[in-house]
């Protein structure tokens, strides 16, 4: 059995919609939603601000590439177009953890699928839903599983600070932790 951690986001269109795409997609698999946050773009490309959330799901059937997969089928669905790195986007869907066998899958010279996310460990809109749904929780950096806790720690307080908690929620009739 496989276990995801994603990182989703959206700045472009109905972006609660889009976000919400995600859980109706997973359905059942689903194990925990974070609140949704709005965040500052990131990577210096000028456009509105996001809604992010992180999701963790499961799946006994999928491997780490059936959930890249499954991410860009509903890009695709959501009309995400890849023209600007960094850039504006319907629907964003990041894999930042893959766990199979309870062994967080690390894949570094892959060019498809880079595990755990590149990028991850220094991005506050990723570590800061995540820390809601596992207080716990532990990302691979540098060969070392290391507390996301620490990591949220290591990041600007600047970007800290620009993760804002809304009172939207990604499931109808759910309330954010």
């Amino acid at each position: 059995m496989t276990r995801a951690v994603l990182s989703i986001g959206a700045n472009l269109g109905d972006r609660l919609a889009n976000l919400r795409s995600v859980l109706d997609a997973l359905g059942e698999r689903t194990r925990a939603v974070s609140p949704v946050y709005t965040t500052a773009p990131w990577g210096g490309v000028e456009q509105d601000d996001y809604l992010n959330a992180v999701v963790v799901a499961e799946d006994p059937s999928f491997d780490d590439y059936d959930w890249l997969r499954f991410g860009q089928r509903l890009e695709q669905a959501a009309g995400r177009v890849r023209e600007v790195r960094w850039g504006a986007r319907t629907l964003d869907v990041d894999i930042v953890q893959c766990v199979d066998g309870g062994e967080a899958v690390v894949r570094d010279s892959d060019p498809t699928l880079i595990l755990p996310h590149p990028e991850a460990y220094h991005r506050a809109f990723v570590l800061v839903p995540w820390l809601d749904v596992e207080p716990d929780a532990r990302l691979h950096v540098d060969g070392a599983q290391v507390p996301v806790a620490d990591l949220l720690a290591a990041v600007d307080p600047a970007e800290r600070a620009g993760v804002v908690r809304t009172d939207l929620v990604l499931r109808e009739g759910a309330r954010p932790c």
